[in-house]
Formats: structure tokens, sequence, C-alpha cells
């Protein structure tokens, strides 16, 4: 049945994701300085990021090439722009001087056209570069998210036991997600600031030094401002993030046990708590945003003061006759031009440090050590008879902690087994030997003769059938999750199975039959239904050998008696394998294996192991000391 057998049950990430401020220098959306998680080998990690990309890396100096292209054209702009105003200044003062020859509209329209032809193409590189490098970041998104899907099934389970699997699908989502908004935004601001700081610097020292200079100095003084209000507003931030996952965590805690807290009448307690988190949350939000909502009028105000100073050192020199009044107009758009892309610049450094941080995890779950490849030389069968042997198998989740020891049994075809014993004994584990979902540390578990792992995995696993405890669902049609057993089967096929799951009736009282949706949670269905259409899936995969493991015991007696019925008929002519904590299930077994501490300590049928009088009869006694303590007790209570 290959992966499909698999079930991976999703948590969320709780843990508070990096908080970004509303505003930064410049208005550019994040806050400098606010710093998210980075990357323990920043350069490792982008020269692996950069050979990741190498095939577009054509489409990359294109792009470049474009967005150079398009700043530049942008920055003489305001030059042109100047030389008009000039012209049309001097015009205006010659005829109040009575000296000109009026305004020249001829020339201001030309430099006019001029000056729209270049922001025309300056536009149509930008749009360009940006169409370029949304298709280079999309492909690259495809691709790792491709990648790590990819590697998910191809990790072992060892690692998941040891991984949150709200990790995992953080890569895919979050990690993945920065990576994309990086190569979609921040290279080309990272290549037009560069470009426009240089050019615009150039230009502005072509018009006036001493002006640039004073220019310059302005920036430090908006930095150092700004430095300041984050240093306050930092830790408010962070505070809210804390706060916030108190709060996220705290809601979906008692939405989830929405009626155990009424039952208990923790209302007010729970409101209590909320109120707590929630004060907390406020104060911090609103000191954050405060903090971070002052850096805009901080930037506007120490820019105006820019504007002023150069407005009146360029009236000065244009009263002495060495500025034009053109320059001063473009000067101060260059200005303008010259404070934004430093503030980008400053925000992009911290930006590239996310996305180096998150292709770090990337590529370090890409790295991850995957389970042993297939053989070479994978044995295939025409027909498997169903023989099971387990010789000497020793296995630990930790090789340092062996809990299955020297377990050894022999499974003739056909036959039905049942694997019981208490909590933690080894069952379960058993099971999932069996269909390599790990590897024995000793021994080996042979099918008609063969070493499992002579098997390719995806052969191996598609002899079983499996019905779990937890029975999987997913959001589609009561047809898509029968033919989920076997992806190939029509209509008719599932149809089929299901009636010898004798669930066809249930679905055909439903509102569209096989094509009655299941929701997320599929509430709109009982438990013992859903393990029914789980049967049904087994059922229509026709595997050789069933695996049966706790299949009833989150249904009630009257289900279970259903449930039983469909799976006697289902294990006929099968080798199937049972795992039940209700003895009273698998009396008619044909072997009972008895396992205590990874160790089988009894084998035989329910007969013979009860004649013994040892670990099982025990087990089975005390269960039905139990049922029978309860029987008496509700007999008790009804005739009173």
């Amino acid at each position: 049945m290959s992966e499909r057998n698999r079930q991976f049950s999703t948590q969320q990430d709780s843990r508070p994701k990096p908080m970004r401020g509303p505003m930064g220098f410049g208005g550019h959306g994040r806050v400098i300085g606010m710093r998210g998680e980075k990357a323990r080998d920043f350069k490792g990690t982008m020269s692996k990021f950069l050979k990741y990309i190498g095939e577009f890396k054509v489409l990359v100096l294109i792009v470049i090439l474009f967005a150079v292209a398009s700043t530049v054209f942008a920055i003489i702009g305001p030059k042109i722009i100047g030389k008009a105003t000039t012209k049309l200044f001097e015009g205006v003062m010659g005829n109040i001087a009575g000296t000109g020859t009026g305004i020249d509209f001829q020339y201001i329209g030309n430099i006019i056209l001029l000056a729209l032809g270049l922001y025309m193409i300056a536009a149509i590189f930008s749009y360009i570069q940006g169409w370029i490098m949304s298709g280079i970041s999309m492909k690259v998104t495809y691709r790792l998210r491709k990648d790590i899907s990819e590697k998910i099934n191809r990790m072992p389970l060892k690692y998941f036991d040891g991984t949150n699997y709200g990790e995992v699908l953080s890569r895919v989502t979050n990690d993945v997600d920065t990576i994309n908004q990086t190569l979609n935004q921040s290279l080309s601001q990272i290549i037009t600031s560069v470009t426009t700081v240089i050019g615009v610097l150039i230009m502005m020292f072509t018009i006036s030094w001493i002006m640039t200079l004073v220019a310059i100095l302005i920036v430090p003084m908006s930095f150092v401002l700004v430095m300041l209000v984050i240093r306050r507003s930092q830790r408010f931030f962070k505070q809210q993030q804390d706060y916030l996952g108190h709060v996220n965590g705290h809601v979906e805690e008692i939405y989830g046990g929405h009626n155990v807290m009424r039952a208990f009448n923790g209302e007010e307690k729970s409101s209590r708590k909320f109120d707590e988190y929630n004060n907390v949350l406020y104060g911090a939000a609103w000191k954050s945003q405060f903090l971070s909502g002052m850096m805009m009028p901080i930037t506007f105000f120490i820019g105006n003061i820019g504007y002023v100073a150069v407005a009146v050192i360029g009236g000065w020199l244009a009263i002495r006759g060495s500025m034009a009044v053109g320059d001063i107009l473009a000067f101060i758009l260059y200005v303008r031009s010259f404070t934004q892309p430093i503030s980008q610049l400053a925000n992009i450094s911290n930006i590239l440090q996310q996305t180096a941080a998150s292709a770090e995890r990337v590529f370090e779950f890409l790295d991850e050590k995957e389970e042993e490849p297939d053989t070479k030389n994978p044995v295939k069968l025409d027909s498997v008879t169903g023989l099971v042997e387990f010789r000497n198998v020793h296995f630990g989740y930790n090789p340092d902690r062996i809990i299955i020891r020297d377990f050894s049994a022999t499974v003739n075809p056909g036959q039905k087994i049942a694997i019981v014993g208490p909590t933690g004994a080894g069952k379960t584990t058993m099971v999932k030997l069996l269909m390599r979902f790990y590897d024995v540390n000793g021994g080996g578990i042979y099918i008609d003769g063969h070493d499992i792992r002579d098997f390719k995995r995806s052969d191996l696993r598609s002899i079983f059938g499996m019905v779990l405890q937890d029975s999987w669902l997913y959001n589609s049609t009561i047809m898509e999750n029968i033919r989920y057993g076997m992806l190939d089967a029509n209509d008719e096929e599932v149809k089929k199975s299901a009636k010898i799951a004798n669930i066809d009736h249930f679905i055909l009282a439903l509102p569209n039959g096989y094509n009655h949706e299941l929701n997320e949670e599929t509430s709109n269905i009982s438990q013992g239904q859903k393990q029914l259409i789980t049967i049904a899936r087994a059922i229509l995969s026709d595997p050789r050998i069933l695996i049966l493991d706790e299949a009833t015991s989150s249904v009630d007696t009257r289900t279970e008696l259903l449930i039983q019925k469909v799976m006697d008929e289902m294990m006929t002519g099968r080798t199937s394998f049972i795992i039940a904590h209700r003895l009273s299930t698998i009396r008619n077994a044909d072997l009972i294996l008895v396992m205590n501490e990874g160790d089988i300590v009894e084998q035989g049928t329910h007969v013979e192991l009860l004649k013994k009088g040892g670990f099982y009869a025990n087990m089975y006694y005390s269960q039905f000391e139990n049922s029978q303590s309860q029987v008496q007790h509700k007999t008790a209570a009804g005739s009173t």
C-alpha cells in the first residue's frame, strides 16, 4: 500500500514568530533593527543558496542589467527637468526685466518629452526585470516545496519521532515564503538601491559639492534618532509577540476542550487568565505600535530640515550666480531619492539575515539523513502466500535501549495471529518493523522466505493492508477516501468494497451518497462509520497480509460486533495480524503471541494459554472480572 499506510498528524507550531513592525525608515513596512532569527553560517548558507539557483544565473544577470538601466534612466530625469526649470526661470526673469526674448516653450517642451521618454524607458525596464524576477522566484519556490515534499517521503520515521511536525511544515510554508519574498522583492531592491545611491551621489556632486555634504550629514541624524526609538520599541515588540502566542494558545486550548471547561465551571478562571494575557498584550502592542509609528514623523522632520538647509544654501548660491535655479530643484529631487534607498539598504540587511536563516533551515532539512535506499536487485514475487517469519529480531528506537530482544515466531499462510500484552510491550513496534517503517538492529523478518530488506519498500507495503485505531480520512468525498486504498480503482470496485465492509447502506442514506464530502474533522459521521470506511479502503487494496491495530478500541460494543464481523470475513484466506487490548475479541485466533517488555513470554491458542494459567490467563481473567463486576453493579443499580 506504499505511503498511503502512513499517518501523519499535523500540529501547529506554537512558537512565537518574529514580529515585524509596521513602518521602517522611509516607510517600507519593516522596522530597521528588528532582528529575526539569524543564520549560524550566513556566508555558507548564501553560497549554497546561490548554487541552488545556479540554473537561473543568466536570467538573474538580465534582471541586474535591466534594474541598473531602469535606475540610471530614472536618475537622469531630475537633471533634465532642472534644465527645463532653469530655462523657464530665465525666460520669466527676462520678461520682467524686459531684456529677454521670452520663454522658449519649444525648448522646454523638448526637455519635457525627453524626460517623459526616459521615465517611460525606466518604467518598461523595471516592469521587465520585475516580470522576470517573479518568474524566477516562483520557480525556485516551486522547486523548494517539491524538494521538501519528496524529502519528507524519503525520511525515516525515526526523524519524525524526535521532530515536531509543525517544524517540518514551517519549512514548507514560512521559510519558503520568506525566501520567495526576498527573491521577488529584495534582490531587485538591493540592485536599484545601490545603483540609486551611487548614481544620485554622483549627480549631486556634479551640481554642488557643498550641498551634497550638507545632505549627507542629515542622514546620520535620522539613523541615530530612529535607532534610539527602535531600541526602546524592540522589547515591546518581543513582549507583544510572546503574549500573542499566549493568547492564541489559551484560546486554542479552551476552544479545543470547550465542553470539559464548561462541564467543570471553568469559564470564570478561563476569562481571568485570558484577561491577564490580553491586558499585557494590549499594553505591549500599543507601546510598540506608538513607538514604531514615531519613526516616520522623525524621518520626515529630519528630512524637512535637510530640505530647508539645501534650499537656503541653494538660494544663496543662486544669488551669487554660481548655481542655476533648476539645479536647486534637481538637487532637492535627488535628496528625496537619496534617503529612500539608504533606508531600503538598511532594512534589506535585516531581511537578508532572516532569509539566510530560513534558507539554512530548509537546507538543513534537505541534508538530513534519509532512510536506507532500496536494494539494487529487489525481490519480485509473482504471488505471495503470506508466510511470515521473525528470526531472532532485536530492535530499539535508540540503539542503546533495545526494547525487543530475540523475538522469533513463524506465521503460516492464512493464519490469524493475535499479538497481545500490556502497554509498551512492543506490539505495535512489531508491526512497524514488519512494514519496514524501521529496520531491525539484529536478526531478520522474512516473507515467503525472503528478507523484507530485499524488497523495494513500495512492493513490500503493497503486500499489506492496514486498519488502525485512529481512522485517517481526508477532506474529500467518501468515494475518494475509499479509493485511496487503490488509486486506479473504478467506481464499481469502490462500491463493491463498501458493500463487503457493510457500509454501503449508510453511504447511500447520505444526501450525496458516495459523493458526500467529509469535512476536516469528519464530525458529520460517527467513529464507527469512519472505521468502516477505512476497512473498505483496506478491502479495496486486496492485501495478502492484513494488519489490524486496535481497530475496534474506540467504538461502542454494538459497532465493535459489526466491525468484527466484517473483519472476520476480510481475514478469511489472508495472513492476519491482530493487535488488541480486549482479549475477548481474539479468542478464535490461530495463534496468540503474548508479549511483555519486548519478548514473547507465551504463545499458543486461547484455550492452551488459559490452561497454562500464566501471564495471558492473568490478563484475560483480570479483564473478565472487571467486566463481570461492571455487569453486577449495573444489575444491582437497576434492581434498586
